[in-house]
Formats: structure tokens, sequence, C-alpha cells
């Protein structure tokens, strides 16, 4: 994955430029995402989150790799990058990845980036920003 490939990518918001952000705190970011489906499916009275983020999530050379079921989901991988004093988020689809891979990667990172404050550039191009939550 590097900058410019075709991803989607969240540039956290910091005063007075980009804020730094790691590998760990990510992985944070992403147990937060699955608790709150947790707690929907809780509230709904079913394992929504099982529907909602069918991933496994693996580590390898500070690049998370989440792994789909392999029927609907085949996969993406997370990762920070840094360029000076710009860091950001990068998300990346697996090749072979199906319609659901990038509803998921375009709504889990609008979620990150709404959490953590900052500009999201989709797969389209697009950006939006979002402030802090």
């Amino acid at each position: 994955m590097a900058k410019g490939e075709k991803g989607v990518e969240c540039k956290p918001k910091a005063a007075g430029g980009g804020k730094s952000i790691s590998i760990e705190e990510i992985k944070q970011l992403l147990e937060r995402y699955r608790a709150a489906l947790r707690k929907t499916g809780e509230q709904l009275g079913w394992a929504y989150e099982q529907a909602a983020f069918s991933y496994t999530v693996h580590e390898r050379d500070h690049v998370l790799y989440l792994q789909g079921d392999g029927r609907l989901y085949k996969g993406m991988a997370i990762a920070v990058r840094t360029a000076g004093e710009e860091t950001w988020i990068e998300l990346a689809l697996a090749p072979r990845a199906t319609h659901g891979d990038k509803r998921k990667a375009n709504e889990f990172s609008k979620w990150m980036t709404k959490t953590l404050g900052g500009e999201l550039r989709l797969f389209s191009g697009r950006t939006m920003s979002f402030g802090r939550v």
C-alpha cells in the first residue's frame, strides 16, 4: 500500500498539523467499533457484530490485515503511513475484493475519521472533513 494507490486515506486532525497515530491505536479503534456493533446486536437480540463485521484481524509488519469470511468478504489492510510531518491511515482492499469489502472499508473509515476528526479521502477521490466527535 503506497500513498496514491487506490484506497481510502484518513488524515487525523491535530492542532498545528498532522496528528501522530500508531497501529496500536488503530487496533483499539477497531475494537471500539466492534464493541459498538456488539452492543447494537444485544439491543436487537441477534448476532449483529458477525453480520456487520465478518473479518478476522491479524497483524504483520505494522499492518492490520482484516481477513474476510471468504463468501461475501475477501479482506482489506490498514496501515499507518508517515511522510515528513504528515501522518495518515490507509485502508486498501485485497485483490479480488467484493463490493461488500468496499462498503465496509468506507463505513469503518467514516466512523474512524468521525471519531478522530480529520479528513477522509474515499475510493471515489472525494474528500470528507469531520470535526472530532
